[in-house]
């Protein structure tokens, strides 16, 4: 379990640097990570899983997963620091 939830975090982190790589391609970065959030929320709204009866929980997990991965999507800090 730990290392499928590692490559679950990995792949989180992956998705994350994607998402503001194109973000920041944008001529206007924080309206396209607000129109792409609400794309994601929408498509959340949509989820249904053959065999559960209720699939709130799985959509209320997906919404704060995806609202977790926008709110790391913050502009650096002032202070640069080396990390080598």
């Amino acid at each position: 379990m730990d290392e499928l939830n590692g490559r679950m975090i990995a792949c989180q982190i992956l998705i994350t640097g994607l998402i503001a790589r194109v973000a920041n391609d944008q001529r206007d970065p924080l309206r396209f990570l607000t129109d792409f959030r609400d794309e994601i929320h929408a498509v959340v709204r949509g989820i249904n899983i053959a065999g559960i009866g209720n699939a709130d929980s799985v959509r209320n997990v997906a919404r704060k997963t995806v609202d977790e991965m926008f709110s790391l999507m913050k502009p650096p800090s002032s202070d640069e620091q080396d990390f080598n």
